[in-house]
């Protein structure tokens, strides 16, 4: 017969192996995956690149054609990088 003590050791050693993290492999650093990681830096590089500072003569085009439609200057530009095209 398994004592109590012996049986709440047991338990405990169950959960703790229930919450540590799986090895994945020889050298791996826990953090995201590889294609996660480039996906995240890809993304972060397009969108630095996309709200880069355009010329000052775009810029009041585009904020006075914002306010002719009711909108900002931030949403119009959202919507053309969104759609491709001027609205």
């Amino acid at each position: 017969m398994i004592s109590p003590r012996r049986s709440k050791q047991r338990a405990k050693s169950a959960r703790m192996m229930m919450q540590r993290p799986k090895p994945i492999g020889i050298g791996h650093n826990m953090g995201p995956p590889f294609e996660e990681a480039y996906y995240t830096y890809v993304w972060k590089k397009k969108v630095a690149e996309a709200w880069k500072t355009p010329d000052r003569l775009i810029i009041e085009r585009r904020a006075s054609r914002a306010a002719e439609l009711g909108m900002t200057y931030r949403a119009y530009t959202l919507e053309i990088l969104e759609r491709g095209r001027h609205l």
